[in-house]
């Protein structure tokens, strides 16, 4: 696991109103050589979110992290972290614990003994939370067990016992269900939402999407470096518009009155039905068009979006949502410009 500078981290508490959020970055850059690995990032995480940053292998996610971490340093842009900057005190830290990559530890020592020898690295009471740590990722069974015998999944699950030991408010994790099966995956959500409900921000990285999708309430999707969505997964699915299979007793004759009829677009056949985009009022105009044209409908059902659709539109298409949201801007922010 890459060690974050110890400190004293203080016990999880609501913020104060118009405290600074637990991560806000801005314009931040990350460059080797020609290589731009980060290109101006901005991102906010709030107190309470479970924050998901997706991307596509190789898009600057785990850099990012690292710069969020005060582990490296950034080409431009900023960092804070509960309103303070990593590079220019190690205080930034307090109240922040994680890993980036694969969490390590000695194969040939038990979960306990590493998490003391950890734990003696913080000082103050972290080795009194070593018990309770072990309890919260379901590990107490296997403490005495040497690590070198642990599964991936066990090993992930040390790894975050040894950032609890931080009684973290932000805990920060890269990846921290890859590789898993799916119990373990399903245990790692479970873990997560745990300390999520206990009153934990959390901002992981992952390229899991329906994982995502059940675990967080916020999402920043990155891009070759870049932000092209940041918000709520909620606000990204109402502005990618609801999307409609049809068919009719006359699909060639619905086909033109759909492409004809105000409001109904990106109009094509799939697999035999006619798929559309439209919000509800438009459908119930073009149900009475389509009678009125003489073809009669056999289903008319809304299909819905998904994550994962959005995210390869974000991604691998033109930077636009089904609904039209321009790359980079909330359902929001597209409503009140159309």
């Amino acid at each position: 696991m890459t060690d974050i500078p110890s400190g004293t981290s203080p016990q999880a508490e609501r913020p104060a109103p118009g405290a600074p959020p637990p991560v806000e970055v801005r314009g931040l850059v990350k460059r080797y050589g020609e290589l731009e690995a980060v290109a101006g990032v901005d991102l906010t995480v709030h107190a309470g979110d479970v924050y998901g940053y997706l991307g596509p292998n190789g898009a600057g996610k785990t850099t990012c992290l690292r710069m969020m971490l005060g582990l490296i340093r950034p080409t431009a842009g900023t960092v804070r972290l509960f309103g303070r900057d990593p590079l220019q005190t190690v205080q930034a830290l307090d109240g922040v614990a994680g890993f980036v990559e694969a969490p390590t530890f000695y194969p040939y020592l038990t979960g306990r003994r590493n998490l003391e020898l950890l734990a003696g690295f913080d000082g103050g009471d972290a080795g009194d939370r070593i018990t309770q740590a072990l309890e919260t990722v379901e590990l107490t069974d296997r403490a005495r067990d040497k690590v070198g015998g642990y599964s991936h999944g066990m090993r992930q699950r040390i790894g975050i016992a040894a950032a609890l030991l931080r009684d973290p408010k932000l805990l920060l994790l890269d990846e921290p269900a890859t590789g898993l099966d799916p119990a373990g995956m399903r245990d790692m959500r479970l873990l997560i939402r745990r300390l999520a409900d206990q009153g934990m921000t959390v901002l992981l990285s992952s390229h899991l999407l329906a994982e995502v999708e059940e675990l967080c309430n916020r999402v920043a999707i990155v891009r070759t470096g870049r932000i092209v969505y940041e918000g709520a997964i909620a606000d990204l699915k109402r502005g990618a518009g609801a999307t409609y299979r049809l068919s009719s007793t006359d699909d060639a004759r619905a086909l033109a009155v759909c492409r004809a009829q105000p409001g109904i677009a990106d109009v094509h056949v799939v697999h035999g039905r006619i798929s559309f985009a439209a919000d509800e009022p438009a459908v119930a105009v073009l149900s009475q068009a389509l009678v009125e044209a003489g073809a009669l409908i056999h289903s008319l059902a809304p299909e819905t979006v998904t994550l994962e659709d959005l995210f390869f539109s974000l991604t691998e298409g033109d930077g636009v949502v089904n609904g039209g949201v321009p790359a980079g801007e909330t359902a929001a922010a597209a409503a009140e410009a159309s």
